[in-house]
């Protein structure tokens, strides 16, 4: 019998990844293709949705050149950044900015909404509960509010709408739904056992009840659970990616639930073992992810969100806006960054702050800090403070601009992520040790995702030696106590988010 495959498509911040895999879920192979990120001026972040897809198709052709017989490969599925995508009638690019440009895609990670923003949680509605009580800018209905405001062309010209996610299944399809896990996550689509849809109140509300007419059609009358059928490859699909019309094109899902899925997903039985489990999905940005049979709201806190993620649950979404960026940024914007001739920035970096360790007597690089202190919000405060403004601050420089000063500046920098995760799971203790809460639930487990696991190997290190209350962070140790969280029940998987997590969404399509 030959071998079916399925092809998995991350379409990241900066980079598209193609998975072939086998429907054992073995990984048969893995390419990658740049994409460019426009940063035209502060806190505008830009992207092309014609640059995308062609990067698509490459890396799509490139990992599947050895199949001969394409009806092998039975599907294809994708996530992607929750960013927005403006098309018009024709499905033509609409640049989001001013100027002629190709640039259509508001990113995820953009901060021009923040008055729309503050003006929509100003209204308190309740569908902001569901959102952890405020709105935020990365999420889309601020976006579309900035671009009704600011660039009423593009807004007399706009057709549709789509959450990035979807926009690629709908060159794959040439068919035109949502997958609810946008929706629901990031544009306050309401979603609960009983019913689902959009409330017009809260959109008349803001300022953008136009969005209803023909039935919502702009942003999404068709909706349907991630990972089921959606269509199969079009013609001119099939031709551009070197498939078969025959592939199956599964209904998408964000690029951070489909690591959650598969982590949370990780040797589970039964629903009752994915409750307890934190996913912590590592790249640009960190996304927490838990799930719970009740809905649970936490002030700061994204959610609860049904059936967004794992069908049936409730899933409650923390995070930092920037963490991998962050670290990138740290590292580069230093003089001493050129002096690095290694591939690997962060081996280099930790083969010097061992050296510094024994030249120090101390038993871990991670004591080197302790006259150095890294606020981490340089790109504001996700959660639980839910506050874009936030800024970064370093508390602790000298005028030593030598390899050494990075490396120490790195490290900190882990130190002050991993801090966060402490502060994070504080604010989820304070309303998860609630009585009605206990039951459901018990935060056992941590497992990491890592896109990157060279970039965070530090980190790791900084887990271990700070998180886990070996340091001098004894309020840690405290933490871990409340959350009922031990040594043991940390787990940090290595396992890349372009391999394992999408395989989890390849193995739901059925032929």
């Amino acid at each position: 019998m030959a071998d079916i495959y399925y092809v998995g498509v991350d379409v990241g911040t900066s980079n598209v990844r193609a998975a072939l895999v086998r429907h054992t879920g073995a990984v048969v192979g893995i390419h990658s293709v740049p994409i460019t990120v426009s940063n035209p001026k502060p806190d505008y972040y830009e992207q092309d949705s014609n640059e995308i897809w062609q990067a698509v198709c490459q890396s799509v052709k490139a990992v599947t050149c050895d199949i001969e017989e394409k009806s092998q490969i039975q599907g294809l599925g994708f996530t992607a950044t929750c960013s927005l995508v403006v098309l018009d009638k024709d499905l033509e690019p609409i640049a989001v900015s001013p100027g002629k440009n190709n640039f259509n895609i508001v990113m995820w990670m953009d901060h021009r909404a923040k008055q729309e923003a503050e003006f929509i949680n100003s209204q308190d509605h309740n569908v902001l509960k569901y959102v952890g009580g405020k709105v935020s800018l990365e999420m889309q209905t601020p976006k579309l509010l900035w671009l009704k405001k600011h660039m009423k062309n593009t807004w007399a010209m706009a057709a549709h709408f789509l959450d990035l996610p979807d926009f690629l299944t709908l060159k794959s399809t040439g068919q035109f739904s949502r997958s609810l896990c946008s929706l629901v996550c990031k544009w306050t689509y309401m979603c609960d056992e009983q019913t689902q849809g959009w409330d017009y109140n809260f959109f008349k509300a803001i300022g953008l009840e136009d969005l209803a007419d023909d039935d919502w059609n702009k942003i999404g009358k068709v909706v349907l659970a991630p990972g089921t059928q959606c269509g199969k490859l079009s013609a001119a699909a099939a031709l551009e990616s070197g498939l078969s019309e025959s592939t199956h094109v599964a209904t998408s899902i964000i690029d951070a639930h489909a690591g959650g899925l598969a982590l949370l997903a990780a040797d589970a039985t039964s629903k009752k073992n994915l409750i307890g489990r934190l996913g912590l999905i590592c790249g640009t940005s960190t996304c927490h992810m838990c799930v719970s049979v009740d809905p649970i709201f936490v002030p700061g806190v994204w959610g609860p969100y049904y059936s967004a993620m794992i069908p049936g649950c409730w899933l409650t979404e923390g995070g930092q806006s920037s963490t991998g960026s962050l670290i990138d940024h740290i590292i580069k914007s230093h003089p001493a960054a050129k002096e690095c001739t290694d591939k690997n920035v962060y081996k280099w970096l930790e083969g010097i702050l061992e050296e510094m360790a024994d030249m120090n007597f101390v038993s871990s690089p991670t004591y080197l800090t302790k006259d150095l202190h890294v606020y981490p919000d340089f790109h504001g405060n996700r959660s639980p403070l839910a506050d874009p403004s936030m800024m970064g601050m370093v508390c602790g420089l000298t005028l030593d601009s030598s390899s050494k000063s990075l490396a120490l500046l790195y490290v900190a920098t882990l130190q002050a992520l991993v801090m966060f995760q402490c502060s994070f799971l504080m604010k989820r203790s304070q309303f998860y040790l609630e009585p009605a809460c206990l039951q459901q639930v018990h935060l056992a487990t941590i497992l990491m995702s890592l896109l990157q696991p060279w970039q965070w190997e530090g980190q790791l290190r900084a887990i271990d030696l700070r998180y886990l209350g070996k340091g001098t962070m004894t309020k840690n140790m405290q933490c871990l106590k409340r959350c009922k969280l031990t040594r043991r029940s940390i787990k940090t998987s290595c396992m890349c988010l372009n391999t394992l997590c999408k395989v989890v969404v390849m193995m739901m399509i059925r032929a």
